[in-house]
């Protein structure tokens, strides 16, 4: 019983409008859901997709307006990456980037791939890599709503990095607990002395399936904030999986915060030994339960068990001032 690749990740802006706009129109993603923070009803929680809001292609943002800046370190998730076609659309976001006045580097090698880190207005540290043909997890749908040519369309979430102090624990997770098995290694850029990044892959593998461990017993904890990410969630098919899940995370010793039904998809929540975030989420339903594929994103979505607070949510959240 293996997840099969991530399925989202989820991170903070303390700009919700400015952190729309970025993934919308400067990086051509689909907003296919408006809702609220499940356990802070107050809070915005943005749900950036493909055309489809395919699983393993959201990243999404709680909005918390009071969000401090962010110190990097351990027990963190460093860097999300976002898979696109071909070497060939890194030339055309590197271009893009450069128009657009976005933080960005050189094209690079990483893992054996190309790639092209970049950063938004909040510091969130993000990444393209190019599939070029590599066997693997299916990418999404690219969305054709923006100026994003479809040939260079993002096309779903690629590897995450998980900056740790000691490699070994979380590694242990990933292969004991949730079936990756480690499949490569690369220099980490910080410097030579240190550990190299180890490249954890899982099932059908691939840029939708992979996680990237660098060790780093040199820097202090990460103090997150705006830019940082909350947690990454991993794919499970089925609600039949799902259910097996709790009891074997438990079964290693492992806290678990139970079955969380977030109507779009059911989840199980946990640390791994390093303190990270884990979740896990299911395929089914997907986010066009209450909405039609046509208008996701366009209006407040709020799950059954929310729905009969609607005017005490909606007199809570502040004006959001966004166009679908």
């Amino acid at each position: 019983m293996n997840v099969t690749g991530i399925h989202h990740v989820s991170a903070i802006t303390s700009a919700a409008e400015k952190n729309h706009k970025f993934f919308t129109q400067v990086l051509g993603m689909r907003l296919v859901k408006k809702t609220v923070n499940q356990d802070s009803t107050s809070s915005y929680h943005l749900f950036y997709a493909d055309a489809v809001g395919s699983p393993g292609t959201d990243m999404t943002y709680f909005d918390i307006p009071m969000a401090g800046r962010t110190y990097p370190g351990v027990s963190s998730i460093s860097n999300t990456a976002f898979r696109v076609p071909t070497t060939e659309s890194l030339t055309y976001w590197k271009n893009r980037f450069k128009e657009l006045n976005v933080t960005h580097d050189e094209i690079e090698k990483r893992a054996g791939r190309d790639t092209l880190y970049f950063e938004d207005e909040e510091g969130s540290r993000l990444m393209l890599v190019a599939d070029n043909g590599e066997e693997g997890v299916a990418p999404g749908i690219p969305w054709t709503g923006s100026d994003v040519p479809e040939a260079h369309a993002i096309v779903g979430l690629g590897p995450v990095t998980l900056t740790v102090r000691r490699a070994a624990k979380t590694i242990a997770v990933l292969e004991q607990v949730l079936g990756f098995e480690k499949v490569g290694e690369y220099p980490n850029r910080a410097g030579a002395e240190l550990p190299a990044i180890q490249v954890m892959s899982v099932a059908e593998g691939g840029t939708g399936a992979e996680v990237h461990i660098e060790e780093r017993p040199d820097l202090p904890p990460e103090r997150p904030g705006r830019g940082s990410v909350h947690h990454v969630a991993f794919r499970v098919p089925t609600f039949e999986d799902y259910e097996k899940w709790d009891e074997r995370i438990r079964s290693f010793g492992l806290m678990t915060s139970g079955e969380v039904d977030r109507y779009y998809f059911r989840s199980i929540y946990f640390r791994e030994s390093n303190g990270i975030l884990f979740e896990l989420a299911t395929d089914e339903p997907g986010f066009a339960t209450d909405e039609d594929m046509e208008h996701l994103g366009e209006e407040l979505a709020l799950p059954p068990f929310l729905e009969p607070k609607r005017a005490q949510i909606e007199a809570s959240l502040r004006p959001l001032e966004i166009k679908s």
